[in-house]
């Protein structure tokens, strides 16, 4: 019998985090969360994202019970339980620990990549809203706990090597890769945000990961200025990629 797993994958936002939910959640035996923080940050920091609202009356914001939901067995009784965590998400003054009883994994992307993507969809953006520093702390966090780093994917070797990629991923979080990992159907899933609407449509249209983009980004000053802070936190894992 399989042992059951629950996954926490850490990422931003814009970095390929709902194709991996997607391959993910295309696995017979796994039950996949997308984003289960989201209400809670939008209403406890007051952050003026699209559907704000909607995302605040639909979801649980209350911490003590999403990190009870986090940490019990997975739905519909899975063996795989994969969370898709956003790490801006993990407010200042909330205490983190509970994610040591988890396995966790991270899911990084070049700093200009993200901003390129993210304002696509959202011109207002600071260096907080795309994750990179609360990601290097949790990172840090489960890194001293476990005396090792824990896994870590960059988003580039995910689109250039799926299979290979996937593999050594699912065999760092202790689960066997499977080929359905690899494609998922068209069009929204069931365990989509409310949110998907505004975010999601490009990833609706996929049937896998896409290929790699090899054009070069180009930002705007102040986009630059974001990148240039973020790219110490994204080096800081890289280096541990598998």
């Amino acid at each position: 019998m399989t042992r059951p797993v629950t996954i926490a994958m850490w990422s931003g936002p814009r970095n390929i985090s709902t194709a991996m939910m997607y391959s993910f959640g295309n696995r017979p035996d796994c039950f996949v969360w997308d984003e289960p923080f989201y209400a809670f940050s939008l209403l406890t920091h007051g952050n003026n994202h699209p559907m704000r609202e909607e995302i605040i009356a639909a979801y649980d914001s209350n911490w003590e019970s999403l990190v009870a939901s986090c940490l019990a067995a997975a739905p519909q009784g899975k063996t795989v339980f994969y969370q898709k965590h956003m790490t801006h998400h993990m407010l200042k003054g909330f205490d983190r620990a509970w994610v040591l009883r988890l396995t966790n994994a991270f899911l990084i992307r070049r700093p200009e990549r993200v901003l390129a993507s993210y304002t696509k969809k959202w011109s207002d953006v600071t260096l907080r809203d795309i994750g990179f520093v609360e990601q290097a702390e949790i990172f840090d966090v489960v890194a001293d706990h476990l005396g090792r780093a824990p896994a870590v994917v960059d988003a580039d070797d995910v689109l250039a090597d799926p299979r290979g990629t996937l593999t050594r991923l699912c065999e760092s979080c202790g689960i066997a890769f499977v080929e359905h990992m690899l494609s998922w159907p068209k069009g929204p899933k069931s365990f989509d945000g409310v949110w998907a609407p505004h975010w999601y449509n490009a990833v609706w249209e996929s049937t896998g990961f896409a290929k790699p983009q090899t054009r070069a980004v180009e930002l705007n000053t102040a986009l630059a200025r974001i990148a240039d802070e973020a790219r110490p936190f994204y080096e800081h894992l890289r280096k541990h990629k598998l």
